[in-house]
């Protein structure tokens, strides 16, 4: 199979009245079986598309998703870092009943080495044999099963083909790509592509393929981009580009603002982080493009979402959430909130929108009962069936749990989350306290409410706790390693010495004769 080496933007035509003629009525369904393609990004937070504000990054082919069917405007993963959120599409449940809780990798326990007042949980760190993942369950119902990119869901023996999936085109344990986003790209599960390969697009050409290959049978194909985490990455070109199209900042303005722990990036300007962007929008464009060649649009199933916020602080630093708070690894809204479509021209009309709170796990049930296939309840115990909302009626109104015992690169504190109605109680392990936000009026999380409305605090915490003693949610301990002052001089350095030198990096990366290597596609990162 010819690689293409990142193909000219092409903007999907999106002719809105015909697609609009398309939907149908509440309930009528395409009689034969229709096809599913999952679409999942890594690290893509909530405003990291143009379609949903972004006036810096471009992503027209991804917009189209949106464009041609139905939006959830609160749009979660059920955790703010990978593993999790990638275990419960798999599964259907939430990270603290399945004990997948950080990414697979992470220290926990006395491994766990920094200077913090609590010991990071033990977490489970593969994909229970078990359980019945959705790939499993659409092979049974005589389905072809496809699996490309990130997995990160356990070592070898727990990767894709271990778990339902016929096919497996560069998932295995790594979290991020080990020869980074061009070829050689030294993945065991993946062939090598000539020097400089765009792995994006080759993972979305092997999933092209796959399509064309089983068009004659129902597929469910899920497409794992490694993309947008670190290492950022990208062309010469693309960096020219978009250090072009970057906003001036205002005179006195600085790039980044300490929240609590970290410097958090309060700007979107970051050049290669668009052009990772934009490389990505095309190779979802090479997916939608193969549909429509084999005719098999109108009866697929596409979804979109990602698998925790964007990375505003640890890491590469490379984008910013606002207006939502913080990012990937916390436990604001902007580590968890995420773009989440549906496309289903058989059954969506085009520009649905809906803001009912939903998460990835009810991605498991969802795509189940919209195939006509028969639900597994006592597997996807956490998610529902969102078919009520794609046929014009609404689901039961129902808590929304999250669960992080950990300490994130990010600079998050070890948490739990019910968010219920309006309203979101965040509790803190390290000292008990909780914090309050009504999210219809505080989007943004600047104002803790729990001291001013005691009542609903309780009622939420109490709520919360039970429910983590009911799923067996493992918590964190006391480290008796724990000396308040080599913590304090700890954060001291992040925030004063290690805020300045990124401040002066992602000045130089806006530079004309800035470039990270000799080759362009070699790895560059910031430091923590």
């Amino acid at each position: 199979m010819k690689a293409r080496f990142y193909p000219p933007q092409k903007l999907l035509g999106v002719a809105f009245t015909l697609v609009a003629c398309l939907g149908l009525a509440s309930g009528q369904l395409n009689a034969a079986k229709p096809n599913v393609v999952l679409i999942l990004m890594d690290d893509m937070g909530a405003h990291d598309l143009s379609g949903e504000g972004s006036t810096f990054y471009q992503s027209p082919n991804i917009d189209s998703i949106a464009a041609e069917g139905l939006r959830f405007k609160n749009g979660y993963a059920t955790c703010c870092v990978c593993s999790p959120s990638r275990a419960s599409i798999q599964l259907g449940t939430f990270p603290a009943r399945n004990g997948i809780t950080d990414w697979i990798g992470a220290k926990s326990g006395l491994e766990w080495t920094r200077p913090n007042r609590v010991l990071p949980a033990e977490y489970e760190h593969r994909l229970p044999d078990e359980d019945v993942t959705i790939a499993e369950a659409f092979r049974e119902a005589g389905y072809g099963t496809f699996f490309a990119g990130k997995w990160h869901l356990g070592d070898k023996g727990s990767w894709p083909d271990d778990h339902g999936y016929d096919e497996n085109k560069g998932g295995h344990d790594r979290g991020s790509p080990p020869g980074g986003f061009f070829s050689p790209y030294k993945n065991p599960v993946l062939e090598d592509g000539p020097p400089g390969e765009s792995l994006p697009i080759r993972l979305a050409e092997e999933t092209a393929d796959y399509i064309r290959r089983h068009q004659d049978q129902p597929f469910f194909a899920m497409l794992s981009f490694y993309s947008v985490h670190a290492p950022v990455q990208t062309t010469k070109p693309l960096w020219q580009k978009y250090r072009e199209l970057a906003p001036e900042l205002p005179e006195g303005q600085e790039r980044f603002k300490v929240d609590r722990t970290l410097p958090v990036r309060q700007v979107q300007d970051h050049p290669v982080y668009a052009g990772m962007v934009e490389t990505v929008d095309d190779a979802v464009g090479v997916v939608l493009e193969t549909l429509e060649e084999l005719e098999l649009a109108e009866n697929t199933i596409v979804v979109f979402t990602s698998d925790n916020g964007g990375v505003s602080s640890g890491d590469a630093y490379a984008t910013s959430n606002l207006p939502l708070r913080g990012g990937k690894g916390r436990q604001w809204e902007g580590g968890i909130r995420e773009p989440l479509y549906i496309r289903f021209p058989a059954a969506i009309k085009a520009g649905s929108e809906d803001a009912t709170p939903v998460t990835g796990a009810d991605l498991y049930p969802t795509l189940l009962d919209l195939c006509g296939l028969p639900l597994k309840p006592q597997q996807h115990v956490d998610g529902v069936s969102l078919k009520p909302i794609i046929e014009g009626g609404s689901i039961d109104e129902r808590p929304l749990y999250w669960h992080y015992p950990h300490y994130g690169n990010q600079g998050g504190e070890p948490n739990a989350i019910i968010q219920l109605q309006r309203w979101k109680l965040i509790h803190y392990f390290e000292d008990g306290r909780n914090e309050l936000y009504d999210l219809d009026n505080d989007a943004g999380e600047t104002s803790d409410l729990s001291l001013s409305n005691p009542a609903k605090t309780q009622q939420l915490w109490q709520q919360l706790d039970q429910w983590l003693t009911e799923v067996g949610a493992k918590r964190p301990e006391p480290d008796p390693r724990y000396d308040p002052k080599q913590t304090q001089e700890y954060y001291r350095r992040i925030q004063t010495a290690n805020k300045q030198r990124l401040e002066d990096f992602h000045q130089r990366i806006l530079k004309a004769n800035w470039q990270p290597n000799a080759e362009w596609w070699g790895s560059f990162q910031t430091v923590d």
